[in-house]
């Protein structure tokens, strides 16, 4: 496995790559990898003749007094772990890399970002969408891996590689979750004993509302409120949004009907998580 630091050296090796035909697959991340990335790797890996791993924290996507300066960093373990998995590239960019003196352009999907974590995190969805599609033009791989834990995200990248006729195909897989429900995310290491502890809340009440919609109910208020009532008996918890949309354009919906998409983000401290289901009827 090689480690690449420079766009040019990357495009190269995917260049010689494609002249003996080999296909590739791509996993953008920020690092500090956890059972979530691995699983979109091993896929790749088998899906793929050649699998690219992206590491870079990207500062566009942080917003003002966000963790982008503390924001967990170890390429020694994240390479250990992406080898085992069967990357064959880390490609590993400077900020300076990626974004020189002088850089003035910008990718933006409208509507899909405005709502949910785009509402919380403005400029967020911004800085996710230009950082990607700089990945997809030096990579230009077949096929990219996403998690399901990042509903919105996902969502929204789907969208632009299609607007934007991007020649790849975008795959997302389902949230890897703890033993105990919470979804895996880089951002857990950042809760004391105590908010590890009470973060399962989140999933827990995620799943009481499945079963709530199961039973029949179908007002899309009640299904929040039930939500919102569970969570809020944790005194650890502190919730910045629960919405339950339609799963294209990610507008609130009254009543559930055939699919929807049910999202939180709640804070424990100064962590914030997210986390999400689908659900259908």
């Amino acid at each position: 496995m090689q480690t690449i630091r420079e766009i040019a050296t990357l495009r190269q090796i995917i260049k010689d790559a494609r002249h003996r035909g080999q296909t590739v697959g791509f996993v953008p991340t920020m690092g500090f990898l956890h059972e979530g990335h691995l699983s979109l790797l091993r896929r790749a890996r088998a899906e793929n003749d050649l699998v690219v791993l992206s590491i870079f924290v990207n500062p566009l996507q942080f917003g003002i007094n966000e963790d982008y300066n503390e924001y967990p960093r170890d390429l020694e373990r994240d390479s250990a772990l992406a080898e085992e998995a069967g990357c064959d590239l880390i490609f590993y960019p400077a900020v300076k890399e990626m974004y020189p003196r002088g850089y003035a352009t910008f990718v933006d999907v409208e509507r899909l970002t405005s709502g949910l974590c785009g509402a919380s995190r403005p400029g967020h969805f911004r800085g996710v969408t230009t950082v990607v599609t700089k990945l997809f033009n030096i990579v230009t791989p077949d096929r990219t891996y996403f998690g399901q834990k990042d509903a919105q995200q996902a969502l929204v990248i789907r969208r632009m590689a299609a607007d934007l006729n991007m020649d790849l195909e975008v795959i997302v897989m389902p949230t890897v979750r703890e033993h105990d429900g919470l979804a895996m995310s880089s951002r857990n290491v950042y809760l004391s004993p105590e908010q590890r502890k009470a973060a399962p809340i989140l999933y827990q009440s995620l799943l009481q509302a499945k079963e709530s919609i199961k039973k029949g109910e179908r007002s899309a208020a009640a299904v929040r409120n039930q939500i919102i009532q569970n969570i809020s008996a944790e005194p650890l918890a502190s919730i910045d949004y629960v919405s339950v949309t339609d799963t294209t354009e990610l507008q609130e919906i009254d009543r559930i009907q055939n699919q929807a998409l049910i999202a939180l983000a709640v804070r424990f401290g100064q962590t914030r998580l997210i986390d999400n289901i689908l659900v259908e009827v």
